[in-house]
Formats: structure tokens, C-alpha cells, sequence
């Protein structure tokens, strides 16, 4: 336990030392470079991995990393972490402070602390490995809501789902009493508050969901892929599909008509 403690308070100081990085280029004039993807990125992106993947070389030598920004370091050991310095680029590029820090340590490629960190708001969303889930240090829960009917549906863009991702995601939005786009990694974190139902996105990284796993679940809510698969974090670096619910019973209902 003292372990497990000890590498959330360090997933909270890297979060720290990315967000005083970030911080200074919000609403700022800022030289904005497309990837080979063409995903925009920024200096404030790299900055801020190199900060954190420079306290994690120093405090946890043998631990892996992997990040959206710079290559694969394999580390020695079972533990490695999975960072991505700003998720929701294209939201601080546009001065939109929705956007947020993600960090996972996972344990044999299982993400068992996850950090979600939104520097401008100064929120922050915690899971650890003794089943607890925090928003800015208090306990959180999801939505008991279980009609699929009444819940509410985010996802990031339609412009990232293949054709038939596209018409399952429509079922889904049918049966569904609200769907809303744009919102990236502060719709997870929303779910973990009990504001948002569920949340589905196609063909991400594995930055882009690590951190959220061990939040959601310890809240209360399910992660898994389209096909009720725990997600994988072994190196694959993209996940075809993916669903966080508030609970068992709306995760199951949505699995249903995805798969209809």
C-alpha cells in the first residue's frame, strides 16, 4: 500500500510539473506544427512529456515509458507509464480549457493509477490502486442511471470512426436521450462525476485512455472495447474501440445495440 501511494503522489507530481509547462502558452501566440498524422502539436506538448518523462527517468529508473511525443523507453520491470501531455490539442490550440493531462502507471499492462489533470480549471481527477476514485481529493462516484433511453452520449468527432463504427455509433445515438460531441478526455471525466452516462471513441492510442481506466472503474463505471473486451495496453499503441458507462447495466445495453 505504501508503494501504491508513493506512485500516485509521483503521478500527481508529474502532473504538476507538466501543468506549470502548459500553463504559460494557454491563449498564447503559439507555433503550431502538424505531426505525419496531421494531429496538430506544439511546443507546449513536448515540453511538458519531457518534464515529467525527466522526473520519471530520475525517481523510477527501470519503470517503462511510453508517450504521444517522443519514442518508447521499455524499462526493465512490470511497471511502465503511459503519458499524454495534453489531450485535446486542438482545444488549446483554440483557447478552449477542456483539454487535459493524462498519466497511467500500468502494472503488467494493466493501468492500475490513473491522473487526469486540467491545468487552467485547476481540476483534477485521481484513481489509485486502493480502489479509490477523487476529484480534487474528494471521493466521486458515476451515474446509477440505468435506462438507456434517458442517458446521455459523448464522443469526441465522428470524423474519426470507420463507416461501420459510424452506423453503430448512430444506433447507439437513436436510443440514447441526448448526444453531444467535442469534449475529448473531460467527457471521461465528467462520467467519473456522474454527469455523463457513457462516452464511446474509435481508434485511439493508448495515451488516450490509460489514465481514464483506473478512475472510471474505481468510481463506479465500466471501460471496456466495443465488444465488452478489456481494453489492451501491451504495446499495440492503437484501440479500434472503446466505451466507458456509468454502470454495469447501461454498459450492457449499449454493447447490445452496438453490436446489433
Amino acid at each position: 500500500m505504501e508503494q501504491a501511494a508513493g506512485y500516485l503522489a509521483l503521478a500527481e507530481r508529474l502532473a504538476d510539473a507538466a501543468g506549470e509547462i502548459i500553463r504559460p502558452h494557454f491563449r498564447a501566440d503559439l507555433n503550431i506544427e502538424r505531426k505525419a498524422d496531421a494531429s496538430p502539436v506544439t511546443i507546449a506538448d513536448r515540453d511538458a512529456e519531457l518534464a515529467m518523462r525527466a522526473i520519471i527517468e530520475a525517481e523510477c529508473p527501470d519503470h517503462g515509458i511510453r508517450g504521444e511525443e517522443f519514442p518508447l523507453k521499455p524499462g526493465t520491470g512490470e511497471w511502465h507509464w503511459i503519458l499524454d501531455p495534453i489531450d485535446g490539442t486542438k482545444l488549446f490550440i483554440t483557447g478552449i480549457p477542456l483539454f487535459g493531462i493524462l498519466i497511467a502507471l500500468a502494472h503488467n499492462g494493466k493501468p492500475v493509477i490513473g491522473v487526469v489533470d486540467q491545468p487552467i480549471s485547476g481540476e483534477r481527477w485521481a484513481g489509485g490502486m486502493d480502489g479509490t476514485a477523487t476529484f480534487n481529493g474528494a471521493a466521486i462516484k458515476t451515474s446509477s442511471r440505468d435506462s438507456l433511453a434517458e442517458a446521455n452520449l459523448f464522443t469526441t468527432s465522428l470524423n474519426v470512426y470507420h463507416p461501420d463504427q459510424a452506423q453503430a455509433f448512430e444506433r447507439l445515438s437513436a436510443a440514447t436521450g441526448m448526444t453531444r460531441l467535442g469534449m475529448d478526455c473531460y467527457a471521461f471525466a465528467m462520467l467519473a462525476m456522474g454527469f455523463i452516462d457513457i462516452v464511446t471513441e474509435a481508434n485511439l492510442n493508448e495515451w488516450d485512455m490509460a489514465a481514464h481506466i483506473p478512475i472510471i472503474e474505481n468510481a463506479g463505471g465500466v471501460v471496456t472495447d466495443w465488444h465488452g473486451q478489456p481494453l489492451r495496453f501491451d504495446g499495440q499503441i492503437k484501440i479500434e474501440t472503446a466505451i466507458a458507462a456509468a454502470n454495469p447495466a447501461l454498459h450492457a445495453q449499449a454493447l447490445a445495440v452496438l453490436q446489433d
